[in-house]
């Protein structure tokens, strides 16, 4: 069972990055530093979406509306933090005192 939970805090750790440099790169594309007129940009960019949108969209359902401004990326990496400080280890200690 720890080596799942190890496998699920490496894939949390994976997607943490993901969603930074998403977020980043979209803060970066808004303010025109980064043109989108760049294949590597538009393909990065694109995949970057595709992999964070489906997690984005249970959370902006739920959030109200703030405009230009979205919060989505902040809450998922408040959840990330929550489940692998304070569930994640939670799960282990019962797990490791019912097989001993």
């Amino acid at each position: 069972m720890n080596v799942l939970l190890d496998i699920i805090q490496v894939l949390l750790n994976v997607l943490w990055w993901i969603i930074i440099i998403q977020a980043i790169l979209s803060i970066l594309i808004s303010f025109n530093v980064i043109n989108t007129q760049n294949d590597l940009v538009r393909q990065l960019y694109s995949g970057l979406l595709t992999v964070t949108e489906p997690i984005y969209r249970p959370v902006r359902r739920v959030l109200p509306d703030f405009g230009a401004l979205d919060f989505a990326p902040f809450v998922v990496l408040i959840g990330i933090q929550i489940l692998e400080r304070i569930i994640i280890p939670a799960i282990e200690r019962n797990t490791t005192a019912t097989f001993i």
